[in-house]
């Protein structure tokens, strides 16, 4: 029997499906990692390891959760360009989070942080930013698709209740 195909909306929203399911093994592990590591080298102090946990969570998880109603409500993901906010979105939440991962790790190990760690945390956002900006744009070029032609509004039909009561 055939395998029915998938039209490019239900593959986008799939991506999306996966993206939250990943980032939330990702974000526990990363929690996980976090514990054990500051135990292991009984460091007390903060790091950025604390932070990875939830940025993961947040920015991956939620934020994929919250792209899947939406593409339920308005179907983004059929246009061209959510593969471009797939893609820059998820390379901005990896390069920031990798950063934070790296600084946190250098720091707990006492070891200095080289600039280029904050360099590249700063291109994350960046990207991060980028990635929100295109969401915001295909929602927004949705709801245009989706409004009612604009034109002279029609007046609504008034239900006639009292010429029951005149008869």
């Amino acid at each position: 029997m055939a395998r029915p195909t998938s039209c490019p909306s239900q593959t986008s929203s799939r991506k999306s499906y996966h993206a939250a399911h990943l980032y939330v093994i990702f974000g526990v592990v990363s929690g996980l990692y976090h514990r054990e590591f500051t135990k292991l080298h009984g460091f007390g102090g903060r790091t950025q390891l604390a932070l990875v946990h939830t940025h993961l969570l947040a920015l991956g998880m939620l934020a994929f959760l919250v792209v899947l109603a939406l593409d339920k409500l308005f179907e983004p993901s059929g246009a061209g360009l959510f593969t471009a906010f797939f893609w820059v979105y998820n390379a901005g939440v990896v390069l920031s989070v990798a950063m934070m991962f790296v600084h946190g790790s250098q720091t707990l190990l006492g070891r200095p942080v080289p600039v280029e760690v904050s360099l590249a945390a700063g291109l994350g956002h960046i990207l991060l930013t980028a990635g929100l900006v295109l969401l915001f744009v295909l929602i927004g070029r949705r709801l245009k698709e989706l409004a009612p032609a604009r034109g002279p509004k029609a007046a609504a039909p008034v239900p006639d209740h009292d010429a029951r009561v005149l008869r």
